[in-house]
């Protein structure tokens, strides 16, 4: 009875406590409305076609931005590209078109020199802080409203100038408007104390000197030199401020001002104050394709190591060789105009890591100067060090995207790693058809096994999720007619009769097109290419007609694979069909990594084969000379030779690895237990 009664006493009581909440929740709904109104409703929508957008007088400028022109993307309907024709024109030569219709905001109040900021800077300085400037406000420079709204607010150009050279931080800050009436940054100029830049030819313009010392605080101590900037000259404006370490070149689009900040000495790395006039996009790498005879050419650079400075050289008998990273340039552009590739691809390690290469930035404006030079397409992927120091792999790998020819691409976020991605190679002729896939694959750094935090760290493996990603990719790529033969659209309903000698590239003999026997309908042929090799690759090799083990090369060293096996070679590589019928549509695994280690070995059908180190600053071995690894494409993507050219100009092991005269005709997969 007496819980009865406390039920009913309570019951009364509630439509009291829900009249008490009716208040504080109609104030709560109300306020949500208006966040969501004034944050996702009402919001600037940068990423919308509006071609006119103002925030403020100094928070953004509209740019536009130009896409490229005949872009795939993996899988889907890339296969279908049709691309435009145009009279004395190949299809992959027609040129960019925009039709100006994509416009988005650029914040002016953040430093990040791969924005193409069209605008001006007023004014410069340089503060000294004890403190971090990233957490500590004080640090930076006094400014007001008024100079605000008239010469904007100060940017902080993140790099330390005082990096690994002084005792305390010193930044350089800039101020950046849109303006047009206030006068703008046309030059600079880095002088001594007692020293004025030549005002006599500059007419109305004037020149202003930065207070601090641009070597504040360098220890041991060197003479003062300081910071100049003209306004109002007749020279093009001055759009971004960069610094940059090292004997290597600026960014694209930036020169470096002379004389050095910090000279290159045995104690210090140069640095250097860098600046870009106007906007200067990055040329981009045409689609890749193959030649009208058939042929497509690879190069691959494996383990270069570079660091800030210019390296040492190591392991080696070359005399003299002083400077590793100097030598191995000097030999990647001896081997370039040798073999004259179609495609480089970096396979990782690109930074040596290891406390050397501590300005990343700085080392990759410098790795691939030579084939960015001869202006040829390049791809890449990271090894185990690059991200070893201060970056990451999704900033390196948007500076990687910054830089002239690239064609490396993040991937999809939802995969393990960073560089997974496809890119395609089509015929030369108005067909444009997909001939060759390329599959890149991030293979990670290092890892633990396990859920034990103090287990020694070990190299990492390829994910399942990465398994599963190829699986996808493969699968949206279309079969063609096999061998393919150029003819335009003639090709698409006349397919020829495989002819006499050609290698069978599937298992059925009884594919009947059209009534009759036709070439055989398989994917094309693929390659892939990741850092880290797999257990499988020093796994007992296949054998040829004679019992002889499928092994080109040497390993001079012992495996560099990581203990754990990821299973990414059965549940990956081996599950991508080449066809219905069966087979391996890829056909080679590239790796890096291991240095003194050049084969290529064929195992359950797959060839896996190591690039060898070509870099005088790695690790290696007297005697045996660097080299690099070249991939001959042949028949329009049914032949693949491959060949290693060495230091010395010679040409070691060329064999046919798949197509006609491969040697592996007749082979024999081992039993495996």
């Amino acid at each position: 009875m007496f819980s009865t009664k406390s039920h009913k006493k309570a019951l009364s009581r509630l439509p009291i406590a829900l009249r008490r909440l009716i208040v504080p929740f109609s104030v709560l709904v109300c306020f949500s409305f208006l966040l969501t109104f004034l944050f996702y409703l009402h919001r600037p929508r940068g990423l919308q076609p509006i071609k006119n957008i103002r925030l403020g007088w100094q928070s953004w400028d509209t740019v536009s931005y130009i896409p490229m022109a005949h872009e795939p993307t993996s899988g889907g309907d890339e296969d279908t590209l049709e691309p435009p024709a145009q009279e004395g024109k190949h299809w992959w030569e027609v040129p960019e078109i925009s039709d100006g219709s994509v416009a988005q905001t650029l914040p002016l109040d953040i430093w990040d020199p791969l924005l193409p900021q069209k605008t001006g800077l007023t004014e410069l300085t340089i503060e000294s802080c004890i403190f971090n400037p990233v957490t500590m406000e004080f640090c930076n420079p006094y400014s007001s409203p008024a100079a605000d709204a008239t010469r904007g607010k100060w940017v902080r150009v993140e790099t330390d100038l005082n990096w690994k050279t002084g005792l305390w931080y010193l930044n350089l800050y800039y101020r950046r408007t849109r303006r047009l009436d206030v006068p703008l940054i046309t030059d600079l100029a880095l002088l001594p104390a007692e020293t004025f830049p030549n005002v006599s030819l500059t007419g109305d313009a004037t020149w202003h000197r930065v207070e601090t010392d641009t070597r504040n605080g360098v220890y041991p101590g060197q003479a003062a030199l300081f910071l100049w900037y003209e306004l109002g000259g007749e020279k093009e404006i001055i759009t971004e401020l960069d610094i940059i370490r090292g004997e290597g070149p600026a960014w694209y689009g930036f020169e470096k001002l002379s004389p050095a900040i910090i000279p290159r000495s045995n104690k210090f790395d140069s640095v250097w104050l860098t600046y870009r006039r106007g906007v200067k996009t990055p040329p981009k790498a045409p689609p890749l394709h193959f030649h009208d005879d058939g042929t497509f050419t690879i190069l691959q650079i494996a383990d270069l190591h570079y660091s800030v400075s210019n390296g040492k050289c190591r392991d080696t008998d070359r005399v003299p060789c002083d400077e590793g990273d100097i030598e191995t340039d000097s030999f990647i552009g001896r081997v370039l105009d040798a073999e004259r590739p179609d495609m480089v691809v970096f396979s990782g390690d690109q930074l040596n890591g290891q406390g050397t290469s501590w300005d990343s930035k700085s080392v990759i404006a410098k790795f691939a100067k030579e084939v960015i030079a001869r202006q040829l397409p390049w791809a890449a992927i990271f090894g185990n060090h690059d991200d070893e120091t201060d970056l990451d792999r999704l900033s390196e790998m948007r500076l990687y995207q910054a830089m002239p020819y690239c064609l490396a691409k993040p991937g999809p976020s939802t995969v393990d790693g960073v560089g997974n991605y496809v890119l395609k190679v089509r015929s030369g002729d108005l067909s444009a058809t997909h001939l060759l896939t390329l599959y890149f694959v991030d293979s990670g750094a290092y890892a633990r096994s396990g859920y034990n935090p103090f287990a020694k760290l070990q190299y990492d493996w390829i994910k399942p999720s990465q398994a599963e990603w190829l699986l996808q990719e493969s699968s949206q790529i279309r079969p063609i007619e096999r061998p393919f033969t150029p003819d335009g659209a003639a090709d698409l309903g006349h397919p020829w009769r495989r002819g006499h000698g050609k290698r069978r590239l599937s298992e059925r003999d009884d594919i009947v097109l059209h009534g009759r026997q036709e070439k055989t309908l398989a994917k094309p042929n693929a390659m892939m290419w990741f850092h880290i090799p797999l257990q499988e690759a020093f796994a007992d090799p296949d054998m040829d007609a004679n019992w002889n083990p499928l092994v080109v090369g040497q390993q001079l060293e012992d495996s560099g694979a990581s203990t754990h096996n990821g299973n990414f070679f059965d549940d990956g590589v081996l599950l991508a069909a080449e066809s219905d019928a069966g087979g391996h549509e890829i056909k080679v695994l590239g790796h890096g990594h291991d240095h003194v280690t050049d084969k290529c070995a064929r195992v359950r059908g797959i060839w896996m084969c190591f690039g060898g180190g070509g870099s005088f600053s790695g690790y290696g071995k007297p005697g045996f000379d660097r080299r690099l690894r070249v991939y001959k494409i042949s028949d329009y993507g049914e032949t693949i030779r491959t060949y290693k050219r060495t230091e010395h100009d010679d040409i070691i092991d060329d064999v046919v690895l798949v197509g006609k005269g491969a040697i592996d005709e007749g082979a024999h997969i081992p039993s495996r237990r």
